[in-house]
């Protein structure tokens, strides 16, 4: 399964997209995680030290993968990927270390092209952290255009919803197969109700709401993942986003 995780700035992305990753490999599923941010910082939510985290080499712009460009899923993980302490493979796509250092398309295009090729050999899931915003899929190609399913990340505001019920329209025009819906942050039982209305309301698909829990906002404050035995709630919340997702046709 090739996972697409969106939305806006602030919602939550990268430490979903940390709990996911760890989630499934505690499964024993294989697992790549690709930070596609241009301030990376998922390596820390999967944790890693800071220095290990900026240590990870970048993924050259130019690299494509498949049978007649010289480099296979095997050799790229190798080279580029880091194994973390939970089993997650990570990939760095991008970082932007200098001002006017130009745009980050042919990186978005690299990732374009790992999430096409055959990974199946290396990773039983491949997730992909985004960059906040649409442009992703408004690239041409999109960036994302083979990933088997998208899923938007929703605070409890109506904007949030509104930026997911744009994503699954730019998403169905390239043509990915489904984009679901995920509440965060959600102050029970107020803001599930809130985010069921609203994703009626908007025609998105509300796969799960994850619950706000304070050991999320101090893992935050303190640069790190969420450690072993804290956030109950929020890791339940998200075993059942993983049955959710194993539910998703893919291929």
């Amino acid at each position: 399964m090739k996972i697409g995780i969106v939305g806006k700035g602030g919602v939550g992305k990268t430490t979903l997209s940390a709990l996911i990753s760890k989630a499934y490999a505690e499964r024993g599923k294989r697992v790549v995680a690709i930070d596609t941010d241009s301030n990376p910082n998922l390596g820390i939510s999967l944790g890693l030290t800071l220095e290990e985290a900026e240590a990870i080499p970048v993924i050259p712009r130019r690299l494509v993968l498949g049978t007649d460009a010289g480099t296979s899923p095997t050799e790229l993980l190798a080279e580029y990927g880091r194994t973390t302490e939970s089993g997650v493979r990570i990939l760095s796509a991008m970082r932007v270390d200098q001002a006017g250092a130009g745009c980050t398309c042919s990186s978005h295009a690299s990732v374009r092209s790992i999430l096409g090729a055959a990974l199946e050999e290396e990773a039983d899931v491949t997730l992909v952290d985004m960059e906040a915003g649409l442009e992703h899929l408004s690239r041409s190609g999109g960036t994302l255009a083979y990933a088997d399913v998208l899923v938007a990340i929703m605070e409890p505001s109506r904007k949030s919803v509104i930026t997911v019920a744009r994503t699954v329209a730019l998403a169905d025009e390239l043509g990915i197969p489904r984009t679901v819906g995920v509440g965060n942050k959600a102050r029970l039982p107020a803001d599930a109700e809130f985010f069921e209305k609203q994703c009626a309301e908007h025609g998105v698909e509300l796969a799960a709401v994850i619950p706000y829990h304070a050991d999320v906002v101090e893992a935050d404050r303190a640069g790190s993942g969420l450690a072993s035995g804290n956030g109950a709630e929020v890791r339940e919340a998200v075993e059942r986003l993983l049955d959710f997702l194993d539910g998703v046709p893919v291929g």
